[in-house]
């Protein structure tokens, strides 16, 4: 188990460092289909270890200064505050509803991903990085500071306990859904974005991990460690690809990870 798990981990560290967000997402279906760990045990594993890495990674990318520390904490506060009601809302569904639930997030979120990455590709003229644009919900300063106006600090409020009680639920560090709403709602750059979920991540799995915990649920701390060594490596690698690769393109990879792992969750939960 412990060459697999250090496998898995180092996947989940890939993806974590390249999107900022896609660990989250493979290590679950790879605890359940690879490890053979209950849906509801692999909650709590993928949370613990997703954080772990995502923190390494926050510290590497708070030193290169990539990270936009000031609206990731305000952000992360709000969503520690829905973890604890996603684990309590996660403990009470069956394992299979569960998981379908978590493939249709997926796949709500691929979709609106790789629209956006089109429309980004297809006028790049009109792209400034993510600064600007219809459904940016915040304004920035020529520098590209944030402005935390009522609105701003509304969708901020909403965006951020709705990814802690998506975390608490699904054992997600949320980055999937951070990530977009980072750039969608508050004009942040593909790649700063990227960083700055990490920050986020790492602050909201530690409140799902503590309820977790605290609901008396079985955590497998030998499994949560080769996890993190693998996802470590991993991390440091996809971090390394993710600076090659445009925003855009960034976002379309991110979202081809995300369908491909919804339709083979779905297909296995219903084959059972």
């Amino acid at each position: 188990m412990i060459p697999l798990g250090l496998l898995f981990g180092a996947l989940v560290g890939f993806a974590l460092g390249l999107t900022g967000g896609g660990g989250s997402i493979f290590a679950v279906p790879l605890l359940v289909y690879g490890l053979s760990v209950s849906a509801h045990e692999a909650v709590g594993i993928s949370l613990a270890a997703v954080g772990s890495t995502a923190l390494f990674g926050a510290i590497q990318r708070m030193r290169m200064g990539q990270t936009e520390a000031r609206t990731g904490v305000i952000f992360a506060l709000f969503g520690m505050a829905g973890a604890p009601l996603g684990s309590w809302i996660g403990r009470r569904l069956p394992e299979a509803v569960l998981l379908l639930g978590f493939s249709a997030l997926m796949l709500f979120i691929a979709t609106r991903m790789w629209r956006t990455a089109q429309k980004k590709m297809r006028a790049p003229a009109q792209d400034d990085g993510g600064r600007a644009g219809t459904e940016s919900a915040c304004r920035r300063d020529a520098s590209g500071r944030l402005h935390m106006t009522s609105r701003c600090a509304l969708v901020m409020s909403t965006a951020g306990v709705g990814t802690g009680i998506l975390s608490g639920l699904f054992g997600v560090g949320g980055g999937f859904i951070i990530v977009p709403a980072l750039t969608f709602f508050f004009g942040m750059e593909m790649h700063r974005a990227v960083a700055t979920s990490l920050l986020v991540i790492a602050m909201v799995s530690s409140s799902g991990v503590f309820s977790f915990v605290a609901a008396n649920h079985h955590l497998d701390f030998a499994l949560t460690g080769v996890f993190v060594a693998g996802g470590i490596g991993g991390l440091t690698a996809g971090t390394a690809v993710g600076r090659r690769i445009s925003g855009p393109r960034l976002q379309m990879v991110f979202s081809i990870f995300i369908l491909v792992v919804a339709v083979f969750v779905v297909v296995r939960t219903l084959a059972r």
